[in-house]
């Protein structure tokens, strides 16, 4: 009858619904086994990846600790793959390369050199001007820094919360060590002094940028309060000087002057872990 046709079409599309969610439940079986069986692949092959880290580690050891260059490669390789040799000075890292130790007593270093010149140039110096203090403080044993490893230990400190941050200025990098915040107007400002040998004006800012007199006013004002830059007056005309600016600059043209040895992006020597 017309009544039990309905009832087994009815039967058959329950039937081929129950198989779907079937079919479905073994497909999202399936699907799952095959991520673990990926999850665990991935698993070993970085496994591997780090025991042969490991090895090359101990095999290159003293290249890693002497040489900038080739330690930066070694970080970034490290990274590529989560491992950072910098997360603890008292793991299987620390103890096989000295890292940890080396990071900790350059940052020690580095907070001691901007404490001492705060009061001059407001927390802000250049890493030229960083490395090359980082050379004259160090009458220890002796061990190739770079700009590099500086803004390695810069990126530790920032993580205590203790106000060290690195602010590109041009093509010029800075490490501020105040818990100030400098926004685009300061690092305009700034860059007009990198073309000033750190010295500006208010008219010449104006000029310059494009800006109005407040404008100007404001953020020259602020870095003054901060002690980043100096008031000059001099036959009725002010001038602005930024130490860390101007420094930056003496140390470039005498950088210029000499012939370009060793690498790693400016590399000086400092306390070696031991």
């Amino acid at each position: 009858t017309g009544q039990g046709r309905r009832m087994r079409r009815r039967g058959v599309g329950v039937g081929r619904v129950k198989n779907r969610e079937k079919q479905t439940e073994k497909y999202k079986q399936l699907g799952a086994e095959l991520q673990d069986d990926r999850v665990k692949h991935a698993t070993e092959v970085l496994g591997q990846f780090r025991t042969q880290l490991e090895d090359f580690a101990e095999k290159y050891k003293s290249s890693i600790r002497s040489d900038p260059v080739f330690r930066k490669e070694f970080q970034d390789m490290c990274m590529e793959i989560g491992v950072d040799p910098l997360a603890s000075n008292k793991g299987l890292w620390g103890e096989l390369l000295g890292v940890g130790d080396f990071y900790y007593e350059l940052g020690v270093q580095i907070i001691e050199i901007c404490i001492r010149t705060r009061s001059s140039n407001g927390g802000l110096i250049s890493m030229r001007d960083l490395l090359r203090k980082l050379r004259k403080d160090s009458n220890r044993s002796r061990q190739e820094v770079s700009s590099d490893d500086v803004k390695r230990s810069v990126s530790k400190l920032k993580k205590l919360g203790s106000g060290f941050s690195l602010l590109q200025v041009g093509r010029t990098t800075m490490v501020l060590s105040v818990p100030v915040e400098l926004n685009r107007d300061h690092s305009a400002v700034l860059e007009v002094a990198q073309r000033h040998a750190g010295q500006v004006t208010l008219d010449g800012v104006q000029k310059e940028l494009g800006w109005a007199e407040d404008r100007a006013t404001r953020a020259l004002e602020r870095m003054v309060t901060e002690g980043m830059a100096w008031i000059d007056r001099h036959k009725g005309t002010t001038s602005y000087w930024f130490l860390s600016v101007w420094l930056e600059s003496s140390i470039a043209g005498e950088e210029d002057d000499e012939e370009p040895g060793g690498g790693g992006g400016g590399g000086v020597a400092a306390g070696a872990a031991k």
